[in-house]
């Protein structure tokens, strides 16, 4: 195993005192007393920290990108996400409630204008998303700032994992990264998470890891996680599965979330031998060892069909007519999703910059090789 401590402030957390984080997301659709109610009810349930996301469609996805499945759903999404935008001041609002109550605020962005903004809130730590752990220039970004930074490594290989990391560890902060474990696909099958990939990454990156948990039973993917070295659990957090928030369906109520509180201080007191045998008996051996898994980083089951359509790649802004030069502002690194193309990795961005279209480029669709 690697280095098993997260430092945030002047507290270390460990597999034996795991950062908790109420993941709240989108799920206050931009109403602060929702939002307040959801701070409330993660405090009572004893997490540790609240997470929100700034989101601005425009930094994620192309107005072409049409329904996209979620828990709730098939949904326009870019739409949503426009729903979903507001003014910075409601981040610095939400941060002060989170913090009067004791709490760390945490907050992922999507592109350079939210983080950005973020950076101005002057938070203690940052997270960057499964989709976003290839968008090249935001982890530049996020690396100048100094910050400790949790990174969910979901939807990717251990090359990407590699990659990323390499630009993170080259900023001003060398050393305060979290490799969090993620399955990216909604809701993730408690048998797809490999959970012996903790200590692989561990063992591979010398960093302290984590889990991001999109499973549905509120115990098993956090409780073995920490039994496998985890410092940081996340998970979504909901007043109600009924709710409308992006994630709800596969959120906990605060109900499941306490429960959960509970199971994982357990769990770290018990210590990961008696805590395995523990949960082989309640769980039974069988399905304890298929959440375990192999330990071996690949993509699972669940999420392989997302490959580099969740991920971020290289699209047209708009049409792109052959033989035209190919400037900055016709190009932005988005998600694909399953109805647009592809394109190049964003770390190909100068490369596509100042080349000629070989051909026409419809707007949203992914920029391959063959068409410059």
């Amino acid at each position: 195993m690697g280095n098993e401590k997260f430092r945030i402030k002047n507290t270390e957390y460990s597999p034996k005192k795991a950062l908790i984080i109420a993941e709240l997301g989108t799920s206050h659709g931009t109403d602060l007393t929702k939002a307040r109610e959801l701070i409330a009810a993660a405090a009572e349930a004893g997490a540790d920290c609240v997470k929100f996301q700034i989101v601005y469609a425009n930094e994620i996805l192309h107005p072409n990108t049409g329904e996209v499945a979620l828990p709730g759903g098939n949904i326009r999404l870019y739409d949503r996400f426009k729903e979903l935008e507001t003014d910075p001041s409601f981040y610095a609002q939400m941060k002060e409630e989170v913090e009067k109550r004791g709490l760390l605020f945490l907050c992922t962005p999507f592109g350079l204008q939210s983080a950005r903004e973020l950076k101005r809130l002057d938070p203690f730590f940052i997270k960057i998303a499964s989709p976003e752990l290839n968008h090249t220039p935001l982890l530049k970004e996020i690396a100048s700032y100094g910050l400790p930074v949790l990174l969910s490594t979901g939807v990717s290989k251990l090359g990407d994992i590699e990659e990323a990391v390499e630009i993170l560890r080259g900023g001003k902060n060398k050393a305060n990264l979290c490799l969090l474990h993620c399955v990216t696909s909604y809701p993730a099958p408690e048998t797809d998470y490999n959970l012996r990939v903790l200590q692989s990454l561990s063992s591979v990156f010398g960093l302290p890891v984590g889990v991001s948990d999109h499973s549905m039973d509120p115990e098993m993917v956090p409780v073995l996680a920490v039994s496998m070295g985890a410092s940081v659990i996340e998970k979504h957090f909901c007043l109600s599965r009924d709710d409308p928030g992006l994630d709800d369906p596969i959120a906990l109520p605060p109900e499941g979330f306490k429960a959960m509180v509970k199971a994982v201080r357990e769990a770290s007191a018990l210590g990961p031998q008696k805590t395995l045998e523990a949960k082989s008996e309640t769980w039974g051996g069988e399905k304890v060892q298929a959440i375990l898994g192999d330990g071996i980083k690949r993509l699972a089951p669940s999420e392989n069909a997302n490959y580099t359509r969740t991920n971020r790649s290289i699209h047209a802004l708009r049409d792109i007519e052959e033989g035209e030069i190919i400037t900055e502002s016709m190009i932005s690194i988005l998600r694909t999703e399953k109805i647009l193309r592809p394109g190049l990795p964003p770390s190909w961005e100068g490369y596509v910059i100042g080349n000629k279209a070989r051909a026409f480029i419809p707007a949203g669709e992914g920029i391959r090789f063959d068409d410059i």
